[in-house]
């Protein structure tokens, strides 16, 4: 068994209050528990890190000391934010390792997560920590044991910095998560009557394209759960492009193409409405209307066993 717990569903910034209450307003991240596993996975620490760092010290901290995986899809603020306010980091005893892509080959993992935990912007520094904490960093590699069976593959997305996606597999069932990640598209000039159109050029940069779509797609194909990046409609999109999201249309499309079972919307505009959602859910969640896959929003809280 695979249970998945959303404990932030928001992108960009987190967005508390009385229009974000039924889906919720917390940033990134995803509690997996695994059968038989003395170990608690996290996706991403942003502000919901806080409110499932308080649910671990009341619950699992009697039963004995935490271990602890983190691992980050990437390292834009509003997806380590919550790391500080994460108590386990605190605690003497508990056990943490935390998990992720960097951008820059002289910066550690250590050193930008930790960064922000500096007395210029915080009361405590990283060096002051209570619990054993090791950092590693990840590349795109396939098929990496975890142990008890549990496998997971990672995969770079197609963001403004190094971000990556996780692939998890676990007695025949599969979790994925594809965000923060925009489309590929043909960089170079496609218009004919541009002075600097070249055709080759174009062809090879549509083909580049495809060939990464096409990738993205493989690596979260037949999984039973996928969560994916849908920060946007189409229209908005248009001028977003570059800012390293996807929209409803192409997730519910790349699901349907890839025969995903069923697709968690995510990483919520920081300005969507409960109500704007609501009826997003009327035109993208119908069932049948855009394929075999079952669609639903992310909501805070939610849980879902596989």
């Amino acid at each position: 068994m695979i249970k998945i717990k959303f404990w932030g569903v928001r992108g960009s910034i987190p967005c508390p209050g009385p229009r974000t209450m039924k889906y919720g307003g917390n940033g990134a991240c995803i509690q997996l528990t695994v059968d038989n596993r003395n170990e608690i996975i996290i996706i991403d620490a942003g502000s919901g890190v806080r409110e499932l760092g308080n649910s671990l010290i009341k619950h699992e901290l009697p039963k004995g000391p935490l271990k602890i995986s983190i691992y980050l899809s990437h390292t834009h603020w509003d997806h380590i934010m919550g790391f500080p306010y994460f108590v386990p980091i605190y605690i003497p005893g508990s056990k943490l390792k935390v998990f992720g892509p960097v951008s820059f080959e002289d910066e550690p993992l250590k050193d930008v997560v930790g960064g922000q935990m500096k007395y210029r912007y915080f009361p405590i520094n990283i060096g002051e920590l209570a619990a054993e904490i090791e950092y590693e960093r990840l590349r795109e590699e396939p098929k990496i044991d975890l142990g008890g069976g549990l496998i997971m593959t990672t995969k770079i997305l197609n963001h403004p910095i190094t971000a990556l996606g996780y692939r998890f597999e676990y007695k025949g069932k599969t979790f994925c998560t594809c965000y923060d990640h925009e489309p590929y598209r043909n960089l170079f000039i496609t218009d004919p009557e541009h002075p600097e159109y070249d055709e080759a050029m174009a062809y090879e940069g549509e083909e580049v394209a495809k060939e990464q779509n096409l990738a993205i797609e493989d690596f979260f194909r037949g999984a039973d759960l996928l969560v994916h990046d849908s920060q946007y409609t189409k229209d908005e999109y248009q001028s977003k492009i570059g800012w390293g999201h996807s929209t409803f249309e192409h997730a519910i499309a790349s699901a349907n193409r890839a025969g995903v079972k069923k697709l968690i919307l995510f990483h919520h505009d920081p300005d969507r409405t409960d109500d704007q959602i609501d009826e997003l859910s009327k035109t993208y969640c119908e069932p049948g209307k855009y394929g075999d896959t079952e669609i639903v929003f992310a909501t805070e809280r939610s849980e879902i066993i596989l």
